[in-house]
């Protein structure tokens, strides 16, 4: 009987340019490319009346774009390029670990004189590598934008002498905002990736229909977890572009 194959982190596939090529960077990139070649393929035929494809595509993204609308207000067309990226990237990035052949097929190493088994995908949201650049890139962006809105008004959230009481609230506010990466990292990852756990164990244990509801379950994880990521993006961009006056 065969084993079990779980490992925390990304395994190295091969190397590009003196760097490390991971299966979950390679999910990641096959990810990329199915949306920007869907992307250009609906744009590139768009018409007043539309066929069936933008029909859909009209709906997800019109659907999307009403939701943050109800969070950013009139914000929305400058934050929506950024939050719905995200929400539509990492949501094909959590249900890439779906997909049957992902996390099964790959090859066989000889790794400390023992035989391990690396899959050749990953799904790209179970590890903690990208979920970090996404909490990086999510956090980096919303200081961004508040300092480029709000100017010194937004720096006086983080540096304000004039009392020590007003002081030591901005440590805790640049405190606040490093844990924001945190938060958003392992939330993310650690979803996904017990949910990945779950499914291989319970396809190693009874193959057959048992793995169905599981699936289900997931996909709704997957949704939820791409939906919270951005909508936490899009509170917080909304929040630090906000004036104290208002």
């Amino acid at each position: 009987m065969g084993e079990v194959h779980i490992s925390l982190k990304a395994e190295k596939i091969f190397s590009l340019f003196g760097f490390s090529i991971t299966n979950s960077i390679l999910a990641t990139w096959l990810v990329m490319a199915v949306l920007i070649l869907a992307s250009f393929a609906v744009t590139s035929k768009l018409s007043l009346i539309p066929s069936r494809i933008q029909s859909i595509f009209e709906m997800m993204i019109g659907g999307i774009y009403d939701l943050f609308k109800t969070i950013t207000g009139e914000k929305i067309k400058k934050f929506f390029p950024l939050v719905g990226t995200l929400f539509f990237f990492i949501i094909f990035l959590n249900w890439m670990g779906l997909i049957p052949g992902v996390g099964t097929i790959g090859i066989y190493e000889i790794v400390h004189e023992k035989k391990e088994f690396i899959p050749l995908l990953r799904a790209g949201s179970a590890d903690i590598n990208t979920t970090l650049a996404f909490a990086i890139v999510s956090v980096v962006l919303i200081q961004f934008y508040g300092f480029t809105t709000l100017g010194k008004e937004y720096l006086g959230r983080f540096i304000n002498l004039k009392n020590p009481i007003n002081f030591f609230v901005g440590i805790l506010e640049i405190m606040s905002e490093g844990t924001k990466i945190i938060s958003f990292a392992f939330r993310l990852f650690g979803n996904i990736f017990a949910g990945e756990v779950l499914l291989t164990v319970v396809a190693f244990l009874m193959p057959l229909f048992a793995p169905l509801p599981f699936l289900a379950l997931e996909l709704f994880v997957g949704f939820i977890q791409a939906l919270v990521f951005s909508m936490l993006t899009a509170v917080f961009l909304s929040v630090a572009t906000t004036s104290h006056e208002h």
